[in-house]
Order: structure tokens, then C-alpha cells, then sequence
């Protein structure tokens, strides 16, 4: 396929600031970024002698791109966070920041507490407390809140509810110009209102106010000759701009466009693979087995088209020896859905009288609202042909052979059905394939999070910790390649000796500390 000519439909980009996202001839975006000016940033990929001197990554991404879409923004405030948010929506291929869970700082007021505090948070949760942000620059935020809570007089200890015996350890009245709640020296009604009057500056009430009245007063100081308070008001100024420019929080559905549409791409998944109705649940599998000591698997469930997250599921694989992905997926499918069935059993003492079969029986359960959990509308296996005969044999055994189950091929993006043996292919522009990606990629985030966990804490909890000698390094260097202190403690001396950073002498030591504490 030639690549298309972009020079027309660049000049529908204004010379705003927003966020662009770069698609391949698939589709798939595979690279999202921001720009002050969209129009410049956009036209420098399709430059001939700008892509000349790129590096080797970005000339793989221009030779892939053919397409993309752009979103404006107010400032480039916004255009950072929106970036952050569509690359963790996303995952594209040619992004490294933003890839990880990682999210904007918010700040935390929890106003159950006696004497109510600012702190700075990740995660915005429903416990009350108000919550501000979230802000992209966290260095200007954190100077921000200092400065706030000196010129406010509020507490920066952590005690939830600081006392007398706190005051002693502490001297925040004198050097940060704190109130002292936890001595009496300013009644709870009078602390309240100084708060308030900080969440108003976070909030942006008074801004063009607040600014101009700290830029004269930094012009006084200049002209006075007080040059070192200048320069802490011009420190402070600049945070301030940072930190209260004017942004929107950005979420799927809101003040973003996007081509997300559930109720759309559950239609469009009904019909793409002839089910009779739109499958408002859905629950993907995927095994993750980055190495043979823990292989482990996902399952996540989609609701009405988006992550229920209360429902997701991770699993070690018990009964596989080695790295085999058909016989993991059978003992995950087999242990979720026998599972349901063991949980359901209670509601469905009159079974032997309907004479109904298993998946009727269940969704009669569901319907009667006596099913502590209900059976999915359709299974989904990150796999092939392999991956999915598994399941369905799994299925079978269990007696649901009707519920409907398809596999999801990585290379083209096949969907395998039961009983087919050619794949269905979804044009890659359709909202059913894009909705299956969605919960495929999903999986495999949190089938590999979970890979990651056991890994930390294998490397934590190892006896290796207590070799003389031992540094992190190593330690990972001899787990990675043995797996386990069992595998280890049979290796020779020469095995151990040729990893890197390991001396014969210290593999000596290492197999003669192991084998004293066998």
C-alpha cells in the first residue's frame, strides 16, 4: 500500500497547541505527542531533510505512519496531561513516557481530620476528602503548597491529630510559621478559614489578582534594592503560573473526541461474529509466562464496554510444568468457571427437575438475581487456534459448550471462532476490533503486573540475601539465570562462575554458604 500524501490534510492542523496521535495502515495508533504548535510539529515528520537527520526510532515511526488525528488544547498545560492520559488509554509502541501506571499528581485535603492538612496523591478515591488537580508540573506544585501553608499558617506534621506531646518534637511555628493547632493557639473555626482561603488559590479563585499583586510587590523589592526577596517572589510567581494555569481533567467520553463508543462497538462485536445480542459481559484471559519460575495468568471483565475493575481476576499456574500456554490457559479456564458454577450451586437446588441445560440453568439464575456471580455473554482468549480448542474443551467438560468463546490472534488481529477453521478478520477500523484490543491489552497489562509483583518478591524474600558478599545485582544476575536457591544450590562452580561479575571464588563461597544452611 503507497503511503498517502499528508500535505493536504495538514492544512486542516491550526497553529494551536494540542495533542496528535500517528496511526499505521492498520489503524492502530503507535504514537501519541503534544506541541505548542500543531501545524509545525505535525509537518516536520513528512520533511524529507528532517527525517535525514532523525534518529533510527523516528524514521521507523515515519516510515509507518498513515494516518493521523490531532486534538487542541487551551494551553500546554493541557496538552501534557491529555498526552499522559491517551498514551495510558493507548500504549503506544514508539511512546517510553507515560507508559507506566504512573499518574499526575492530585492534592489531598481530608476534612474528617482534626486539623485538616494538604498532601499530594496519585490516586483520587471516594473517602470524602476534596481532592485538587491534577497538576503536570509536581516540582512548581510542591514549592506551591510550601509556600502556601507559611503564608496560611497550616500544619505540615503527619499525626492525624497532633497533640501536645507532637509540639515538643517539633518546631514548625517557629521556623515554618505554622499556627500551632495542637497547642490551642488558634481555634479550630479560625484554622478552618485559613484553609479555606488555600483551597481557593488551589482552585484558581483570585488568580490575576494574587499574580499581579505578588509581581508588584516583587517590583518593590527590586526597586528597594532587596534583590534576595526578589528573587524568592519571582521563584514563587513562577511556580504560582505553573501550578494554577487553567486545565481540564481529561477522561475517556469527556472534553476528549474519541472514537470510543460502547453501546456502538457492542453492537458492531454482536454482529461481526453472529451472536444474538450485543455481549454487555465480557471476560478475557491471558497468561504471562516471562519466565518458567512464575507462570501466571489474567482474567478481566468488560461491563456494558468498559474495565470492571472490581471483577478482575490473577491466577498461578499450579499444575504446568515449564512454559506451555495451552495447557496454562485450560487450568485457568477450568478454575474460573468451575468456580461460578461451585459459587452458584446453593441457588440452583431445583436443577434436577428443569431438566435444563447448564448455561440455561445459570443464565435462569442470573435473571432470578440468585446467581452470586454471573456467567459472561462471551469468553475471550489472548491466542489462536491452540489457546482457544483449550478452552472450549474446558467449556465442554464443564457442560457450558454454548457459552460463546472466540480467540484473539496477536500477528494480524484474527478472531478465531469454535468449529472455523478460517479466522474472522474485523476491518482493523471497526469499533467491535478496536473493543476487543481494548480488553486484550488489558489482560495482558495486569497478567504481566502481576508477573512483575512475584518477581520483586521473590527477589525480596531470597535466602541469598543473607550471603556475605551478595549485592542486588548479583542477585538478580543468579536468579534470572537458575530460577530458584534450590536450582542454584545444584550448579557447579564453573556454571556460576560464568555469569558476569561472579569470580570463581565467589561462586565457591556462595555454594559453600547454601550448602551449610541446606
Amino acid at each position: 500500500m503507497n503511503k498517502p500524501d499528508f500535505r493536504i490534510k495538514l492544512r486542516e492542523v491550526p497553529h494551536e497547541p494540542g495533542v496528535y496521535l500517528m496511526k499505521d495502515r492498520l489503524g492502530s495508533i503507535i504514537y501519541v505527542g503534544k506541541a505548542r504548535d500543531l501545524r509545525k510539529r505535525m509537518s516536520s515528520y513528512f520533511i524529507a531533510s528532517q527525517k535525514m537527520r532523525a534518529s533510527v526510532k523516528t524514521r521507523a515511526l515515519i516510515d509507518s505512519i498513515h494516518d493521523f488525528e490531532f486534538h487542541t488544547v487551551r494551553n500546554e498545560e493541557e496538552s501534557l496531561l491529555l498526552e499522559g492520559k491517551l498514551i495510558k488509554d493507548y500504549r503506544p509502541r514508539y511512546n517510553v513516557a507515560f507508559r507506566d501506571d504512573k499518574r499526575f499528581l492530585l492534592v489531598k485535603l481530608r476534612m474528617s481530620d482534626p486539623w485538616p492538612r494538604f498532601s499530594t496523591t496519585r490516586l483520587k478515591k471516594e473517602d470524602g476528602s476534596r481532592y485538587f488537580g491534577p497538576f503536570p508540573h509536581s516540582g512548581a506544585l510542591r514549592e506551591t503548597l510550601d509556600w502556601l501553608n507559611r503564608g496560611c499558617g497550616l500544619r505540615v506534621c503527619r499525626s492525624a491529630a497532633p497533640d501536645e506531646q507532637d509540639y515538643r518534637h517539633c518546631n514548625a511555628d517557629i521556623i515554618r510559621n505554622c499556627t500551632a493547632p495542637c497547642v490551642g493557639r488558634i481555634s479550630r473555626e479560625a484554622y478552618l478559614e485559613k484553609v479555606e482561603e488555600a483551597c481557593r488559590i488551589l482552585e484558581g479563585k483570585g488568580r490575576r489578582d494574587l499574580l499581579d499583586g505578588l509581581r508588584d510587590e516583587m517590583a518593590k523589592a527590586a526597586a528597594d534594592l532587596d534583590f534576595e526577596k526578589a528573587a524568592t517572589l519571582r521563584d514563587v510567581l513562577q511556580n504560582l503560573e505553573k501550578t494554577l494555569s487553567p486545565t481540564r481533567q481529561f477522561s475517556r467520553g469527556r472534553g476528549v473526541p474519541t472514537t470510543v463508543r460502547p453501546a456502538e462497538d457492542l453492537a458492531e462485536l454482536a454482529e461481526e461474529l453472529g451472536l444474538g445480542t450485543p455481549p454487555r459481559v465480557m471476560e478475557c484471559f491471558d497468561i504471562s509466562n516471562v519466565s518458567s519460575n512464575h507462570i501466571v495468568a489474567s482474567m478481566v471483565r468488560f461491563t456494558n464496554g468498559q474495565p470492571d475493575n472490581q471483577n478482575y481476576r490473577r491466577y498461578r499456574i499450579r499444575t504446568v510444568e515449564g512454559q506451555d500456554d495451552f495447557a496454562s490457559m485450560a487450568e485457568v479456564i477450568r478454575r474460573r468457571y468451575s468456580r461460578i458454577l461451585m459459587e452458584n450451586a446453593g441457588g440452583a437446588a431445583d436443577a434436577e427437575v428443569s431438566q435444563e441445560g447448564m448455561l440455561d440453568q445459570q443464565r435462569r439464575l442470573a435473571r432470578e438475581g440468585r446467581a452470586k456471580i454471573v456467567l459472561p455473554d462471551l469468553v475471550i482468549v489472548d491466542g489462536g487456534k491452540g489457546q482457544l480448542g483449550m478452552a472450549v474443551r474446558e467449556l465442554r467438560a464443564l457442560g457450558l459448550h454454548e457459552l460463546p468463546v472466540i480467540g484473539l490472534a496477536k500477528q494480524r488481529e484474527e478472531v478465531f471462532l469454535p468449529g472455523r477453521s478460517e479466522p474472522v478478520l474485523i476491518p482493523h477500523d471497526r469499533g467491535a476490533l478496536k473493543l476487543l484490543q481494548r480488553i486484550r491489552d488489558e489482560a495482558h497489562r495486569f497478567a504481566n503486573g502481576y508477573n512483575a509483583l512475584l518477581y520483586r518478591r521473590r527477589m525480596k524474600e531470597s535466602l541469598l540475601d543473607e550471603c556475605p558478599g551478595m549485592s542486588p545485582n548479583k542477585k538478580r544476575i543468579l536468579l534470572e539465570k537458575f530460577g530458584s536457591v534450590s536450582r542454584l544450590r545444584g550448579a557447579g562452580v564453573d556454571e556460576i562462575a560464568g555469569l558476569p561479575g561472579i569470580s570463581k571464588k565467589s561462586a565457591e563461597a556462595i555454594l559453600d554458604f547454601l550448602n551449610r544452611g541446606a
